[in-house]
Protein backbone atom coordinates (compact mmCIF):
# COMPACT_ATOMS: atom_id res chain seq x y z
CA UNK A 1 0.00 0.00 0.00
CA UNK A 2 1.32 3.49 -0.94
CA UNK A 3 2.46 5.82 1.61
CA UNK A 4 0.03 8.30 1.38
CA UNK A 5 -3.07 6.13 0.90
CA UNK A 6 -1.52 4.31 4.16
CA UNK A 7 -1.62 7.67 6.18
CA UNK A 8 -5.29 8.63 5.22
CA UNK A 9 -6.37 5.12 6.61
CA UNK A 10 -4.38 5.90 10.19
CA UNK A 11 -5.94 9.83 9.81
CA UNK A 12 -9.51 8.23 9.41
CA UNK A 13 -9.18 5.34 11.48
CA UNK A 14 -8.52 7.98 13.82
CA UNK A 15 -11.22 10.22 13.83
CA UNK A 16 -13.70 7.81 13.65
CA UNK A 17 -12.30 6.09 17.34
CA UNK A 18 -12.82 10.15 18.06
CA UNK A 19 -16.34 10.36 16.73
CA UNK A 20 -17.26 6.69 17.76
CA UNK A 21 -16.19 7.64 21.18
CA UNK A 22 -18.09 10.74 21.18
CA UNK A 23 -21.21 9.35 20.27
CA UNK A 24 -20.98 6.55 23.20
CA UNK A 25 -20.79 9.27 25.99
CA UNK A 26 -23.31 11.39 24.44
CA UNK A 27 -26.05 9.14 22.80
CA UNK A 28 -25.52 6.32 25.31
CA UNK A 29 -24.35 3.53 22.68
CA UNK A 30 -22.98 0.70 24.55
CA UNK A 31 -22.12 -1.35 21.70
CA UNK A 32 -18.73 -0.40 20.10
CA UNK A 33 -19.88 -1.96 16.52
CA UNK A 34 -22.94 0.30 16.73
CA UNK A 35 -20.87 3.20 17.30
CA UNK A 36 -18.38 2.82 14.66
CA UNK A 37 -20.67 2.49 12.24
CA UNK A 38 -22.18 5.66 13.05
CA UNK A 39 -19.35 7.50 13.04
CA UNK A 40 -17.80 6.39 10.09
CA UNK A 41 -21.35 6.77 8.17
CA UNK A 42 -21.00 10.71 9.97
CA UNK A 43 -17.60 10.94 8.40
CA UNK A 44 -18.83 9.48 4.80
CA UNK A 45 -15.99 6.55 5.09
CA UNK A 46 -16.67 3.73 2.93
CA UNK A 47 -13.63 1.86 3.75
CA UNK A 48 -13.85 -1.03 6.02
CA UNK A 49 -10.26 -0.85 6.38
CA UNK A 50 -10.49 2.13 7.88
CA UNK A 51 -12.51 1.05 11.11
CA UNK A 52 -10.76 1.35 13.91
CA UNK A 53 -10.51 -1.57 16.88
CA UNK A 54 -12.57 -1.62 20.11
CA UNK A 55 -9.40 -0.61 22.14
CA UNK A 56 -8.97 2.25 20.21
CA UNK A 57 -12.30 3.00 20.71
CA UNK A 58 -12.33 2.77 24.21
CA UNK A 59 -9.58 4.49 24.69
CA UNK A 60 -10.67 7.82 23.13
CA UNK A 61 -13.61 7.18 24.99
CA UNK A 62 -11.81 7.67 28.37
CA UNK A 63 -10.14 10.73 26.92
CA UNK A 64 -13.48 12.57 26.13
CA UNK A 65 -15.18 11.03 29.35
CA UNK A 66 -12.06 12.86 31.28
CA UNK A 67 -12.31 16.20 29.25
CA UNK A 68 -16.18 17.07 28.62
CA UNK A 69 -17.78 15.21 31.30
CA UNK A 70 -15.19 15.15 34.46
CA UNK A 71 -16.49 15.08 38.11
CA UNK A 72 -20.30 14.27 36.21
CA UNK A 73 -18.86 10.68 34.89
CA UNK A 74 -17.05 10.00 38.27
CA UNK A 75 -20.08 10.79 40.10
CA UNK A 76 -22.16 9.00 37.95
CA UNK A 77 -19.41 5.63 37.86
CA UNK A 78 -19.57 5.70 42.00
CA UNK A 79 -23.29 5.40 41.74
CA UNK A 80 -23.81 2.84 39.34
CA UNK A 81 -20.91 0.35 41.16
CA UNK A 82 -23.60 1.21 44.70
CA UNK A 83 -26.38 0.19 42.64
CA UNK A 84 -24.18 -2.98 41.43
CA UNK A 85 -23.26 -4.39 44.28
CA UNK A 86 -26.61 -3.74 46.36
CA UNK A 87 -27.75 -5.99 42.86
CA UNK A 88 -25.04 -8.12 43.66
CA UNK A 89 -25.78 -9.02 47.09
CA UNK A 90 -29.32 -9.60 46.58
CA UNK A 91 -28.35 -12.62 43.65
CA UNK A 92 -25.15 -13.76 46.01
CA UNK A 93 -26.70 -17.45 45.20
CA UNK A 94 -26.43 -17.17 42.11
CA UNK A 95 -22.59 -16.17 41.68
CA UNK A 96 -23.09 -12.50 40.30
CA UNK A 97 -20.00 -10.86 38.35
CA UNK A 98 -19.84 -7.27 37.44
CA UNK A 99 -18.84 -7.16 34.20
CA UNK A 100 -18.93 -4.15 31.25
CA UNK A 101 -18.44 -0.26 31.35
CA UNK A 102 -19.51 0.06 35.03
CA UNK A 103 -16.71 -2.00 35.90
CA UNK A 104 -13.97 -1.08 33.40
CA UNK A 105 -14.78 3.09 34.50
CA UNK A 106 -16.33 3.88 31.01
CA UNK A 107 -20.07 3.85 31.99
CA UNK A 108 -21.80 7.45 31.06
CA UNK A 109 -24.57 8.92 32.00
CA UNK A 110 -26.92 6.63 30.00
CA UNK A 111 -24.90 3.38 31.58
CA UNK A 112 -26.90 -0.23 32.48
CA UNK A 113 -25.35 -2.61 34.84
CA UNK A 114 -24.42 -5.15 33.33
CA UNK A 115 -24.37 -8.76 35.59
CA UNK A 116 -23.48 -12.16 34.89
CA UNK A 117 -24.51 -14.95 37.28
CA UNK A 118 -24.16 -18.38 36.79
CA UNK A 119 -27.30 -20.93 37.10
CA UNK A 120 -28.73 -24.56 35.73
CA UNK A 121 -31.90 -22.34 34.53
CA UNK A 122 -32.79 -18.81 33.50
CA UNK A 123 -36.33 -20.22 35.72
CA UNK A 124 -33.95 -20.56 38.77
CA UNK A 125 -33.65 -16.63 38.99
CA UNK A 126 -37.06 -15.75 37.06
CA UNK A 127 -38.64 -17.25 40.09
CA UNK A 128 -36.33 -15.63 42.75
CA UNK A 129 -37.67 -12.18 41.04
CA UNK A 130 -41.19 -13.64 40.82
CA UNK A 131 -41.15 -14.09 45.03
CA UNK A 132 -39.76 -10.87 45.25
CA UNK A 133 -42.25 -8.84 43.48
CA UNK A 134 -39.22 -7.50 40.88
CA UNK A 135 -40.57 -7.29 37.40
CA UNK A 136 -38.48 -8.10 34.62
CA UNK A 137 -38.73 -8.61 30.73
CA UNK A 138 -36.66 -11.54 29.00
CA UNK A 139 -33.90 -12.10 25.83
CA UNK A 140 -31.32 -13.70 24.69
CA UNK A 141 -28.04 -13.22 23.37
CA UNK A 142 -25.18 -14.81 22.14
CA UNK A 143 -21.89 -15.19 24.06
CA UNK A 144 -18.82 -17.97 23.16
CA UNK A 145 -17.49 -19.87 26.10
CA UNK A 146 -14.08 -20.96 24.52
CA UNK A 147 -14.47 -21.57 21.00
CA UNK A 148 -18.55 -22.71 21.81
CA UNK A 149 -21.29 -20.10 20.78
CA UNK A 150 -23.91 -20.09 23.63
CA UNK A 151 -27.55 -18.86 23.92
CA UNK A 152 -27.68 -17.04 26.76
CA UNK A 153 -30.80 -16.04 28.73
CA UNK A 154 -30.39 -12.04 29.69
CA UNK A 155 -33.36 -10.70 32.15
CA UNK A 156 -33.49 -7.08 32.25
CA UNK A 157 -34.87 -5.03 35.45
CA UNK A 158 -35.27 -2.41 37.01
CA UNK A 159 -33.27 -1.79 39.86
CA UNK A 160 -34.32 1.44 42.29
CA UNK A 161 -34.30 3.33 39.34
CA UNK A 162 -31.28 2.02 37.06
CA UNK A 163 -31.62 -0.84 34.23
CA UNK A 164 -30.10 -4.03 34.87
CA UNK A 165 -29.12 -6.38 32.85
CA UNK A 166 -28.63 -10.35 33.93
CA UNK A 167 -26.92 -12.40 31.54
CA UNK A 168 -27.52 -16.16 32.90
CA UNK A 169 -24.70 -18.59 32.19
CA UNK A 170 -24.10 -22.25 32.82
CA UNK A 171 -22.68 -22.84 36.18
CA UNK A 172 -19.31 -24.50 33.95
CA UNK A 173 -18.95 -21.01 32.39
CA UNK A 174 -17.42 -19.18 35.57
CA UNK A 175 -14.18 -21.25 35.49
CA UNK A 176 -14.08 -20.41 31.58
CA UNK A 177 -13.82 -16.92 29.80
CA UNK A 178 -17.08 -15.03 27.79
CA UNK A 179 -16.50 -13.35 25.07
CA UNK A 180 -19.11 -11.59 22.97
CA UNK A 181 -17.52 -12.46 19.68
CA UNK A 182 -15.17 -15.89 18.31
CA UNK A 183 -12.32 -13.36 18.24
CA UNK A 184 -13.11 -10.89 20.73
CA UNK A 185 -11.42 -10.36 24.27
CA UNK A 186 -12.88 -11.91 27.18
CA UNK A 187 -15.27 -10.28 29.40
CA UNK A 188 -13.39 -8.69 31.84
CA UNK A 189 -15.74 -9.73 35.50
CA UNK A 190 -15.07 -8.85 38.99
CA UNK A 191 -17.33 -10.64 41.86
CA UNK A 192 -18.87 -9.18 45.24
CA UNK A 193 -15.60 -9.32 47.03
CA UNK A 194 -13.64 -6.74 44.35
CA UNK A 195 -16.74 -5.02 43.73
CA UNK A 196 -17.08 -4.41 47.39
CA UNK A 197 -13.70 -2.87 47.41
CA UNK A 198 -14.29 -0.83 44.53
CA UNK A 199 -17.14 1.13 46.26
CA UNK A 200 -15.38 1.20 49.44
CA UNK A 201 -12.33 2.83 47.81
CA UNK A 202 -14.92 5.34 46.27
CA UNK A 203 -12.91 4.51 42.66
Amino acid sequence: MPREQKSKQQNMRARIAAVAARIMAEDGIEDFSTAKRKAARQLGAGDTHSLPNNDEIETELRVYQSLYQGEEQRERLRYLRSQALAAMEQLADFKPYLTGPVLNGTAGRYADIDLQVFADSGKELEIFLLNRNIPYETSESRYYSGDQARAVSVLSLDWCGTPVRVAVHWPDDERRSVKTSPLGRSLERAGLDAVRSLVANNE
